[in-house]
């Protein structure tokens, strides 16, 4: 089969089993359909993105990404990115998500030749595009098909997992996902850091100390958290607490203070001005209109 004729059915299965939480009976397989360019503002998580139909605008601080029809996505660590999707009523949004397992990396590894560097260290960024192949693009349309086929889904979906993985390892971005599966990776040590600045985005933040977790001198720290992410550790931080304040103020009309206090901001002014230089409007505006605007199908959707 042919990569158009690939895409086609991939387009059918994601448009049939599409639904609000983008969740299958599939463990660790995601699909979604979208039909608005609406900005969003998400955490991303470890995930693998194939777009079917459409496309979607990523931007991960001052680096802009878009994939389209045939492409993939690949984000190895959890990040806080803006994006659109392009798409309309007409023409939806279609993709499919697979969930990065690091232990089904790790095994991976195993069989992958030492002399090929895929044991290095070396600082990797986090997020990248690529081009899918027709072997990888044959492996995806085989696991959706297993929606369509629940009682061949726990035999077969971690073979084709794995299948899905491995052409990924072996691909132009293959040297980023190892990072997933290496514990001395740069990934890893940064990604300690990550996982305290989300669990404690409203505390106080000393990079001395995010070092000392992470294993690494100052200086490697800075190094390798702006290689990974795209942003120095304040930025990440900053944008961890306007996001999850934008989430807050749907639910909290009117306490904008409050809200803003909640998120780790003690001077209610420099809340609304760095509030309003992300999301285009002071808090109090933008809440009011995110909550004139929610429907029962808003949802969250692969990055």
């Amino acid at each position: 089969m042919r990569i158009p004729e690939l895409l086609e059915e991939i387009r059918g299965i994601v448009a049939t089993h599409a639904r609000p939480d983008m969740r299958t009976p599939v463990d660790g397989l995601l699909v979604s359909e979208v039909d608005n360019s609406e900005p969003e503002y998400t955490l991303t998580a470890p995930l693998l993105v194939v777009m079917a139909q459409g496309g979607k605008r990523l931007l991960l601080g001052d680096q802009v990404l878009e994939y389209r029809a045939g492409q993939y996505l690949v984000v190895t660590t959890d990040l806080p990115v803006t994006g659109h999707f392009i798409a309309t009523p007409e023409v939806p949004s279609l993709a499919l998500g697979l969930v990065l397992r690091p232990a089904v990396i790790a095994s991976l590894l195993l069989e992958i030749p030492a002399a090929d560097g895929s044991r290095a260290t070396v600082p990797e960024r986090a997020i990248a595009t690529g081009q899918a192949d027709l072997d990888l693009l044959d492996a995806v349309a085989r696991l959706l098909r297993l929606l369509d086929r629940p009682a061949d889904a726990p035999v077969l979906a971690p073979l084709i997992e794995r299948e899905i993985l491995w052409r990924l390892l072996t691909g132009p971005h293959g040297a980023m996902l190892r990072q997933i599966g290496l514990a001395g990776s740069a990934l890893t040590h940064v990604n300690r850091a990550i996982q305290w600045i989300r669990g404690n985005y409203a505390e106080p933040m000393r990079i001395e100390d995010l070092a000392r977790l992470a294993g690494l001198s100052t200086s490697a720290f800075h190094r390798h958290f702006r290689a990974v992410t795209n942003m120095t550790p304040l930025q990440f931080q900053k944008r961890l607490r306007l996001q999850e304040a934008r989430e807050l103020l749907v639910a909290r009309a009117g306490d904008v203070t409050g809200v803003g206090h909640l998120v780790g901001y003690d001077s209610p002014s420099q809340f609304n001005r760095e509030y309003r230089r992300l999301f285009g409007a002071p808090p109090g505006q933008d809440a009011t209109r995110l909550r004139a605007d929610a429907t029962p199908h808003d949802s969250q959707h692969p990055s």
